[in-house]
């Protein structure tokens, strides 16, 4: 059911509890934000419960309901949580963020067929999701889903797509993240106000008197220069510039220094670049995907992405350093804006301690970065996830690696919007 804002002022509060208690830790959590969100107030509510709490979620949602009492109530089961400038991975924890929007209008919505969702099939998601592309005040959609029982890039591609039928206006980003509480199909579980799923997709579609702003930041650099694709089947690149692709990449490795060359062991990534008729290209043109393996009998790659003949794609490398950069450079151009009342940051479980070696490191860096107050971080929350959503362009994709970042601001006026 959609949920229209009573709220007068744009507020955000988040909070966060790791008792042992799934019961307490919700209360706790609840408490804090409540601090700067009252009761009823709350027009959007996401919970975020990791570790044995995951299993937890749905107990947990009732205290949110019953506490909060909240308009539009989203909940997601993660491997772990970010709650302001704490990152707590693998263990029991509760983060809460509560948002009072006023001048808009939520659209709750859920899936539970996406299986059925395929890259020729859309309308039956756009029907599930109801999210009326025609309307000129969509602001964003945020998405969580299963990755066990959801065709993800397929779902995402079709919510991003549902502003584009509008003449003249740009897509509104999807942004959100794959559920990370369970190593096994039936483990996750999702929370859409009264409903507990442990499959499929939930989602709310955001209107009205606000502006969502959302980054991905893929942590990878470019090596080499841009090439195209001469030789493609589905996600198989066979030819860049004429020549073998595994020519192609070979050729690059032996210019690369002996740093670049020792951060092969993490890997190369491939940029495929979003828009083409750019004459350069830099950090955010590409969409990056990991290669799959290689066929050196034939000289080609496989690439986790489809690719077509014509496309420019250029390698990437990616280490804990160019992804703090990466951050930091996208949070620097945030800074000439208005600050942010509050946010949403997805990032991947191979993030973290895993890549950095320390705690804290994305969420620190956002809300320290974002914050009016030294003395209080910017209020965020989110999770680590097992793929995370958000735009490259003006098109939303399924990414790897990264950190997927939304930004709420009072509304900025748009030319020909009602």
């Amino acid at each position: 059911m959609e949920h229209t804002s009573t709220a007068t002022a744009l507020s955000v509060g988040v909070g966060l509890s790791a008792n042992v208690d799934a019961g307490l830790a919700a209360e706790q959590a609840c408490e804090q934000a409540a601090a700067f969100v009252k009761p009823g107030e709350a027009d959007l509510v996401l919970i975020f419960a990791a570790g044995a709490h995951a299993g937890e979620l749905d107990d947990i949602a009732q205290v949110i309901r019953s506490t909060l009492e909240p308009g539009t109530l989203v909940g997601v089961s993660a491997e772990g949580i970010i709650a302001n400038d704490a990152e707590l991975e693998r263990q029991p924890a509760v983060a809460v963020f509560a948002a009072s929007l006023p001048g808009t209008s939520l659209h709750p919505f859920s899936y539970r067929d996406l299986p059925h969702v395929k890259d020729d099939d859309s309308e039956s998601l756009r029907e599930a999701a109801r999210v009326a592309g025609a309307r000129r005040d969509l602001r964003a959609t945020l998405f969580f889903a299963d990755p066990f029982s959801v065709p993800a890039a397929a779902a995402v591609s079709v919510l991003s797509n549902t502003r584009s039928v509008v003449e003249g206006l740009k897509r509104a980003p999807v942004i959100g993240g794959m559920a990370s509480g369970a190593s096994k199909p039936g483990g996750n579980t999702l929370v859409l106000n009264e409903q507990v799923m442990r499959a499929g997709g939930v989602g709310v579609a955001i209107r009205g008197d606000i502006a969502v702003d959302a980054l991905v930041s893929q942590g990878c650099r470019p090596i080499g220069k841009p090439l195209v694709v001469t030789g493609a089947q589905r996600n198989i690149i066979k030819s860049l510039g004429g020549v073998k692709a595994m020519d192609a990449l070979r050729e690059i490795i032996g210019e690369l220094e002996a740093e670049d060359r020792d951060l092969l062991t993490n890997g190369v990534f491939v940029g495929r670049v979003i828009d083409e008729y750019k004459s350069r290209f830099g950090r955010g043109d590409f969409l990056i995907r990991g290669v799959l393996g290689v066929d050196n009998s034939s000289g080609s790659i496989a690439v986790g992405d489809l690719v077509r003949t014509g496309q420019t794609i250029q390698f990437h490398l990616r280490d804990a350093k160019t992804a703090t950069e990466d951050l930091e450079l996208l949070l620097a151009s945030q800074q000439l804006q208005t600050p942010p009342v509050g946010g949403l940051l997805f990032t991947c479980n191979g993030r973290g301690a895993r890549l950095f070696g320390d705690a804290n490191h994305d969420a620190a860096r956002v809300s320290r970065t974002l914050g009016t107050d030294p003395e209080r971080p910017m209020p965020l929350a989110g999770f680590f996830a097992a793929g995370e959503i958000g735009p490259i362009g003006e098109s939303s994709f399924l990414h790897g690696h990264t950190a997927s970042l939304a930004l709420f601001r009072a509304k900025r006026r748009i030319h020909g919007e009602s």
